[in-house]
């Protein structure tokens, strides 16, 4: 591609002109098609991940700066970051998918068990605030860990720590089954 021709995209892009676009496909399009699909292994996948590119590129057409890289070094790596979301999604969907299949969880019994009737609630009070604080958001007001630390402004990692410690401290209380037990019943 002729640096002339690179440079009427870059500035159709940061106008904003859809034209830039039909430009980057035409001059591009196969080529990112190909580092998609070298990282997913998949057509079908490859082809979303050029679109999600696409727009990726269309809305971050403002944060181009030449002087920090080639246009195509910017488009290849927001396809390859792409991709590699992509197949760590699918990847990530496909061991739940899994583990549920081959889960012995349900073979547990725990419908029978309701935290309402083993009196969680009135044990939190027995460990401190800031543990009973996230095991009631998870638990009672069916957050996830992700949520939980959105809402209640803490780290996604110090969620982790204090849902294990908050456990831990409930099954000096509670027998360990029926602890994971109600767990499980509550997740699932």
């Amino acid at each position: 591609m002729s640096a002339l021709l690179e440079k009427h995209i870059v500035e159709l892009l940061q106008e904003r002109n859809e034209k830039a676009i039909s430009l980057l496909y035409e001059h591009y399009g196969d080529t990112l098609y190909g580092v998609a699909y070298k990282v997913v292994r998949n057509s079908d996948l490859a082809q979303d991940v050029l679109q999600e590119s696409f727009v990726k590129i269309w809305k971050k057409s403002d944060t181009y700066d030449a002087s920090k890289a080639k246009l195509f070094t910017w488009l290849f790596r927001i396809t390859r970051n792409t991709a590699i979301d992509k197949l760590r999604s699918v990847n990530t969907k496909t061991d739940k998918e899994i583990q549920i299949d081959v889960s012995d969880v349900y073979n547990l019994g725990v419908e029978s068990i309701k935290p309402d009737l083993i009196d969680v609630r009135e044990n939190l009070d027995k460990i401190e605030d800031k543990y009973q604080i996230v095991l009631e958001a998870l638990f009672f007001q069916g957050m996830t860990q992700q949520e939980a630390s959105e809402e209640l402004d803490i780290p996604l990692g110090t969620i982790k720590s204090r849902l294990k410690i908050g456990l831990r401290e409930l099954k000096k209380i509670y027998n360990p089954s029926i602890l994971l037990a109600l767990v499980l019943n509550i997740v699932l």
